[in-house]
């Protein structure tokens, strides 16, 4: 039978799942917490992780309809947006590249399983420059930069990646979390590993907050601890951070208005929606940035109150990147309650896929709930816990904070500008301190053609750059080109293009001028 979820103001309350309780005489010394350690059964921490993996793939493909085609708006209570028996197989079936999210995490979890839990950033950007799924945004430009011998960190470093500051990261690190239950910083010291290979700052600090707020979740007993596992893992974020005070804002607003998220919703929009970073949302309602969906994330996340439909309704009529951002609030919450509180509503037609392997990876659901676990069992006893009998004993970590990190500093977008392209330049002026040219999304399908556009980039009549342009999906620079911190002033572009061919062009949209201070509009 078909089913549609819509309701905002009446949704159904599921009963969170006890998994695990406070020592006490009574309570079994399997299920007992100890000061700083936490007990619970293998079968606990399983079905925990099971329901994590689950609801990110549920929560993906509920909101794929609405994947950024409500940006800077949220989705209005008379759009439905449905959910039925074939909802996942049809997604997995014709829209495989829905779960990049999903991928990723799965492209890491396999690089672990060949090289081990101490696996390297170079071992892991190299699996990320040699697969062959669909990317975009900072994981492009990432996969770009590697392919091309730029290896982590510098790869995901604002200077050599203008989409440093997005989501991509963020929508990726949930293995991280899932193989730390209670140990924060083992999720930390692999994000480090990880996250900065596309990513640099906010961006970085998105995967972060993720990865932590999966560890605590793991750990936590009930949905009603959510504000606390929110707290705890903002910790890990340098409190002067454009994002730490973003997602401080939802928190206080949630608590001035813990009935109302549509409130909480315009206030972040009001405050956080400007994006400065990636180039291809500067001056449109488009914004990809990772604090403002990690906002929805934390707005789902509080006002969803720990029933799975409200946290997948309002993260997705959020708006945004309205598929990855239930995905992440969803998996929270299961990480909380386990695979077996997630209601049959939501786990329709999730048998139908669960042996399907994800686009570009040899890996199905079911395999990643084995392999997760797996993980997690060698984090747990390289920190410190154990496997004693049917228990796994962990030894809970107080999270630490990572260092700040600033992108784009002094760099602000005031003016979008128009590049004469012809068969063999590209050619603009300008007058400020630094330049991105947009590309769009998705490349011209060329069929069974392609090329490497040799390229080189004169500023003010001196070679800065040679740039090699690859016309394929997966080879794509991104951003095809750009140059931040440049002396204050006005300067010239020039372009070449080396080696044209009759059958594709760059393909460049628009540029986007940074200067110094942003501009302001006085009236």
């Amino acid at each position: 039978m078909k089913h549609t979820v819509y309701i905002l103001n009446a949704f159904h309350v599921t009963a969170s799942l006890l998994l695990f309780s406070c020592s006490s005489p009574s309570t079994p010394v399997s299920e007992q917490r100890l000061q700083d350690t936490v007990v619970m059964k293998q079968t606990t921490l399983r079905d925990k992780i099971k329901g994590a993996w689950a609801a990110q793939t549920i929560g993906v493909t509920f909101g794929g309809p609405i994947e950024f085609q409500y940006n800077s708006t949220m989705v209005q209570d008379n759009q439905v947006i449905e959910w039925s028996d074939s909802t996942l197989s049809s997604a997995f079936a014709h829209k495989p590249g829905l779960y990049d999210d999903i991928y990723m995490d799965l492209t890491f979890m396999q690089v672990i399983e060949d090289n081990g839990i101490d696996a390297t950033s170079a071992q892991y950007a190299a699996a990320i420059g040699r697969s062959k799924y669909k990317l975009w945004f900072a994981n492009q430009m990432a996969r770009y930069n590697v392919q091309n011998g730029l290896e982590p960190p510098a790869s995901g470093h604002w200077l050599n990646n203008p989409c440093a500051d997005d989501i991509d990261f963020q929508i990726e690190a949930d293995f991280a979390g899932l193989m730390s239950p209670g140990m924060p910083n083992a999720a930390i010291e692999i994000c480090d590993r990880v996250g900065h290979i596309m990513n640099y700052g906010d961006g970085y600090y998105g995967g972060v907050f993720v990865a932590a707020m999966y560890a605590e979740a793991l750990v936590s007993k009930s949905s009603a601890e959510l504000p606390a596992i929110i707290e705890r893992a903002l910790k890990a974020i340098p409190a002067e951070s454009r994002f730490s005070q973003c997602i401080s804002d939802v928190i206080a607003w949630h608590k001035e208005a813990p009935d109302d998220w549509k409130s909480t919703w315009y206030r972040v929009n009001r405050k956080w929606s400007t994006d400065t970073g990636s180039p291809l949302g500067i001056f449109k309602p488009f914004n990809i940035d990772a604090k403002i969906n990690s906002a929805w994330v934390v707005l789902g996340l509080l006002y969803g109150n720990g029933d799975f439909t409200r946290t997948f309704e309002i993260t997705t009529r959020c708006g945004d990147d309205a598929d990855c951002n239930p995905a992440s609030a969803g998996g929270i919450l299961a990480a909380i309650v386990g695979f077996d509180a997630i209601p049959d509503f939501w786990k329709k037609g999730l048998d139908k896929v669960s042996d399907i392997s994800f686009m570009g990876t040899s890996i199905s659901l079911n395999q990643a709930y084995d392999i997760s676990f797996k993980h997690a069992e060698k984090i747990i006893t390289k920190n410190g816990g154990e496997l004693k009998g049917d228990n796994v004993v962990i030894k809970r970590q107080a999270v630490t904070t990572v260092p700040l990190e600033v992108s784009f500093q002094g760099h602000y977008p005031v003016q979008r500008i128009n590049p004469v392209v012809t068969r063999n330049t590209i050619t603009f002026s300008f007058e400020g301190i630094g330049f991105a040219l947009v590309s769009p999304p998705n490349l011209k399908d060329l069929g069974d053609r392609s090329h490497v556009f040799d390229t080189e980039v004169y500023i003010d009549g001196k070679l800065t750059d040679k740039v090699k342009l690859p016309t394929t999906e997966n080879g794509r620079r991104f951003t095809p080109f750009w140059k931040y911190q440049l002396p204050k002033g006005k300067h010239s572009v020039e372009i070449r293009i080396l080696n044209p061919v009759d059958f594709a062009q760059p393909e460049i949209n628009y540029g986007i001028v940074y200067n110094d201070t942003p501009s302001t509009v006085s009236f």
